[in-house]
């Protein structure tokens, strides 16, 4: 899948992964793809969630080499 910008969470404790994301997607044009990668196991619901309730769409979320990976597309 294409995306616009990437985000490593790897290593990073809830809450974090989301902080951190939200941080990016502020960064974003509205459209815009963001990939992020993350170890965290709780992170699969936070993700789910985040993107719920900020409006963003999930569109894509899996496992890649042992690491959550996640395709937001910017409300």
């Amino acid at each position: 899948m294409n995306f616009d910008k990437e985000f490593d969470a790897s290593g990073l404790a809830c809450p974090m992964p989301i902080v951190k994301t939200k941080k990016a997607l502020n960064d974003m044009a509205s459209g815009q793809v963001l990939r992020v990668v993350a170890t965290d196991p709780g992170s699969v619901c936070d993700m789910a969630a985040f993107a719920e309730q900020t409006g963003h769409a999930m569109l894509s979320s899996g496992e890649e080499g042992g690491k959550y990976v996640f395709f937001l597309k910017k409300a």
